[in-house]
């Protein structure tokens, strides 16, 4: 057909244990926004590595015209006009915003690298994005939401792009950066671009995509364009069933709950001037789940950090039980009963070369040491107990970590905070880049914990999410606490305000107060 750049017939995809794609047929239409959703696992980004040329297919075909192709690398694809974002960021951390644009794809005068055009084109693709970062910037002192706009940026450089292949695009972005990559995308393909496009934010879904196409447990499920359906259907065909996640009633007086974290008046410092926190506060009870809402750069990870023992430069008081705690470093925050889950679980959360076993374990490692060796029975024991308990999905524990889905590999960064024994547990963006049957089964976990008696502090830029989960939700906007809300008070409505407080509006706080008391 005309209308259709690239076509993938029957694809099959066979790793050691496990048939990740089942003869996957998939359409990608010129000038379309194609989007592929399914649950995690459902071989969503395997189709993409092969049409990639990351990973070769075991079985099938593919066709760019009326030609056959198969790519043994990303060179030969990106020859092919073929390009890819992926959801977990692939940027050199100790490179320049320019050097990240052009790795891989260097523009040269004779032999030599030609740098001024790097970096003019760096300039002119981060204008065009709305995004002015200096070239001259280490990635790895950008936070995730610049880094992914990074990631971005240096698939525009291509000259000749037919296809765009976007994975989890927006997972780190604020609301405005997300309207202008899809001002983008629309531009893109107006010139006759296609995008593949995967997200499990289904209302963004719905309103970039074209056409539609679900994969389930490595098969191909349905395919509708966007105009005929609802977010129903697609969860119905991605999950087999209307499965969703429903704020839970506890009926718990809280009052009668012990203190067992305070935190009084946390301030961090920011280079150059003023305070990435300012005078936070907060309590957190036992078997609590305290929900952290704010927009980007709020100062929801930078909370965590102080907490943690990463940000030792912060000043204010931490009580643990009733007493003060002088925080120096993770290590012992972990032996006191904190532990984290961090947002950017790839970078901070799991070690890739590890399995399985190993990524569970090593937190809590030295609880399992006996003279000079680990224990490795009672190591077995505990990482196996720790799969059943929250339901890690694995065929074998000693398999790579890379193995296992982006939910599953969630589950694992959680399982090696809670085997610390923790007594609060952090968790930065839980459900981040995971698909809504994944959610469920984290949310569960943290229910699951809270109920046990662990108490729970929670950050998440989703507001069904954070509305559903929390006993209680804190709102932070420039790194001041601007609201706190309970039972009935938590609606998406009061923490969108609060989150706006003072926030860019070009308001003072006793405006944006004023107003929020009006609506």
């Amino acid at each position: 057909m005309s209308n259709i750049c690239l076509h993938a017939e029957k694809i099959d995809k066979i790793y050691p244990g496990t048939k990740a794609l089942d003869e996957v047929s998939f359409d990608v239409e010129t000038g379309k926004v194609n989007v592929l959703i399914g649950e995690n696992g459902a071989g969503k980004s395997t189709l993409m590595k092969i049409i990639a040329g990351i990973e070769q297919p075991s079985a099938g075909k593919m066709f760019m015209g009326s030609e056959e192709v198969r790519f043994k690398n990303t060179s030969e694809a990106r020859a092919c006009g073929i390009g890819i974002i992926h959801q977990e960021l692939s940027l050199f951390p100790n490179l320049t915003v320019y050097q990240n644009m052009f790795m891989g794809n260097e523009k040269k005068i004779g032999l030599a690298v030609d740098n001024k055009t790097h970096i003019e084109k760096t300039v002119e693709i981060l204008k065009r994005l709305e995004y002015p970062i200096d070239p001259h910037t280490i990635v790895g002192d950008l936070r995730v939401g610049q880094q992914q706009m990074i990631e971005i940026a240096r698939n525009l450089i291509q000259d000749d792009l037919k296809i765009l292949i976007m994975d989890e695009p927006t997972s780190s972005l604020s609301e405005s950066e997300v309207e202008v990559l899809f001002k983008i995308m629309r531009e893109l393909t107006a010139q006759g671009i296609s995008i593949v496009y995967i997200s499990h934010r289904l209302e963004e879904i719905l309103r970039i995509g074209d056409n539609v196409t679900i994969l389930r447990d490595g098969r191909w499920v349905a395919h509708a364009e966007v105009a005929d359906i609802d977010v129903p259907w697609i969860v119905k065909n991605m999950v087999g069933s209307d499965k969703g996640y429903q704020k839970r009633e506890r009926n718990i007086d809280w009052s009668k709950r012990e203190v067992v974290l305070e935190a009084k008046d946390i301030t961090l410092p920011k280079k150059g001037g003023g305070y990435l926190l300012d005078k936070v506060s907060f309590s957190l009870r036992k078997g609590e789940i305290l929900g952290i809402y704010g927009l980007l750069g709020a100062g929801r990870t930078e909370l965590f950090e102080c907490i943690m023992g990463l940000r030792p430069e912060h000043t204010g008081d931490i009580l643990l039980n009733g007493e003060k705690v002088d925080v120096k470093n993770i290590s012992e925050q972990i032996d006191r009963g904190f532990a984290l889950v961090p947002e950017d679980r790839q970078r901070e959360g799991l070690v890739q070369t590890m399995s399985i076993k190993k990524n569970i374990s090593l937190s809590s490692l030295k609880r399992y040491v006996k003279g000079l060796f680990v224990n490795q029975k009672l190591e077995n024991e505990k990482v196996e107990e720790q799969i059943k308990d929250i339901h890690i999905k694995v065929a074998n524990k000693e398999l790579p970590i890379l193995s296992l889905s982006g939910g599953n590999q969630q589950k694992v960064v959680i399982g090696k905070g809670i085997l610390t024994e923790p007594k609060i547990l952090l968790l930065d963006e839980p459900s981040r880049g995971i698909d809504i049957g994944a959610k469920t089964e984290v949310f569960d976990i943290i229910n699951q914990y809270a109920e046990r008696g662990l108490s729970l502090l929670v950050i998440s830029s989703e507001l069904k999410e954070i509305v559903a989960i929390a006993d209680r939700v804190i709102v932070l906007s420039n790194g001041k606490k601007t609201g706190e809300f309970t039972e009935d008070e938590i609606t998406e409505d009061s923490l969108v305000i609060a989150s706006y407080k003072g926030h860019h509006t070009g308001k003072s706080d006793t405006e944006s107060e004023g107003e929020s008391k009006d609506e």
